[in-house]
């Protein structure tokens, strides 16, 4: 059957649709990618967003909603139109939507909101649509977050290597696969900032010139502050052990700027923040496999995605980081490393048509399995 994904990430770079074949139910799931493409979000586009995370008022909220449930469509009938696909010929469309606001439960019940209003795309697309896939995670007690460790164990695991399926989006979370037929406990946990804090440190520096550092050219030609490195890495959240999330809330840009802030007072010069920003992905990474996935063997092998594996100084920090654990990007698995969280959410949907849960409650720590999401019909 043919599914959509769509998914718009914390780094907030665009929209992310997938258009899939997906088929089978645990532990035989397949899904294989047929066509693939980003919509860049405008500058204004981005900007609405921005505010919404920051705290922009209920009218915003609800405006923004919808508007970008308008955008999903109008991604939905580009890809579906490039492919060569009529709307017809899809199962359903599976949106992640865009996370405006993410509070694991604590010392409050804790909440989840995405927003890309569902009704607007089954309207505009004409097929069914399963969104809002974090809620019924949290609503179970749950931490919501990461939703893609099952689909990870369910396409990935390797028959003798232990593998590690890194996603650096604008945070960095982490599946660990034991070798062999699945059956122990799935590992997986938001290990901290991907690249969020590189991008509002690079808009920092360069006073809204670029948006993000392309090709890693300014983390580079910087000198990583270690003074500074430490002292962000003493950041409490690094050593809580999993279950755990985080996102912007935590990691974003009033904490982009206080890292910027620091260093410039100790000296350091523009390319000297982002190349710091960089390390603090990289060494956050690193940190939570020693800490979390060492003792439980480690992996052999690491495979990047998300927009984090097209920053080639990110990925030459990561693998000095893990040295001697060899860090390659997903492609090398057949999955294009910019598609795979939108494919992740093409397999929700399917999982979720057909009553299969979606969650890891040893990874969010909801109360058991779920099937997640909420249908809205064509």
């Amino acid at each position: 059957m043919l599914y959509v994904g769509l998914m718009s990430g914390t780094s907030l770079d665009g929209i992310d649709a997938v258009l899939a074949e997906v088929s089978g139910k645990p532990p035989d799931v397949r899904a294989a990618v047929v066509h693939f493409l980003t919509v860049p979000y405008s500058s204004e586009q981005r900007a609405r967003l921005r505010a919404m995370m920051e705290g922009a008022g209920a009218a915003d909220l609800c405006r923004l909603n919808f508007d970008l449930g308008v955008w999903f469509a109008e991604a939905t009938l580009r890809l579906l139109q490039e492919a060569g696909v009529e709307p017809r010929d899809i199962a359903a469309i599976g949106s992640h939507g865009q996370t405006v606001w993410h509070e694991p439960p604590g010392t409050r019940s804790g909440g989840t909101l995405q927003i890309g209003e569902a009704a607007v795309v089954a309207e505009r697309v004409g097929r069914p649509v399963v969104s809002d896939f974090r809620a019924r995670d949290v609503a179970a007690g749950g931490q919501g977050a990461p939703l893609v460790p099952l689909v990870d164990v369910w396409l990935f695991t390797h028959p003798t290597r232990r593998r590690a399926i890194q996603n650096i989006g604008g945070i960095a979370n982490v599946t660990y696969l034991p070798a062999g037929e699945f059956a122990g406990s799935i590992v997986g946990f938001d290990t901290g900032p991907g690249i969020a804090v590189v991008d509002a440190v690079v808009e920092l520096v360069t006073r809204g010139a670029q948006s993000f550092d392309r090709d890693g050219a300014l983390g580079a030609r910087g000198r990583v502050r270690d003074d500074v490195l430490q002292e962000f890495l003493a950041d409490e959240y690094f050593s809580v052990t999993p279950p755990k999330s985080t996102g912007r809330e935590r990691f974003g840009s009033a904490y982009a700027r206080r890292l910027a802030e620091r260093a410039g007072a100790l000296g350091a010069g523009p390319e000297d923040c982002v190349a710091t920003a960089t390390a603090l992905t990289a060494r956050s990474i690193a940190k939570a496999y020693r800490d979390f996935l060492a003792p439980r063997g480690g992996p052999d092998e690491c495979y990047v995605s998300g927009g984090g594996a097209r920053n080639p100084t990110l990925v030459r920090m990561l693998q000095d980081a893990l040295a001697p654990i060899p860090v390659r990007d997903l492609s090398a698995l057949g999955v294009d490393p910019k598609a795979k969280e939108a494919l992740a959410f093409a397999v929700h949907a399917h999982a979720h048509l057909h009553g299969i849960p979606g969650n890891a409650p040893e990874v969010t720590g909801a109360a058991g399995p779920r099937v997640l999401g909420k249908l809205t019909p064509a």
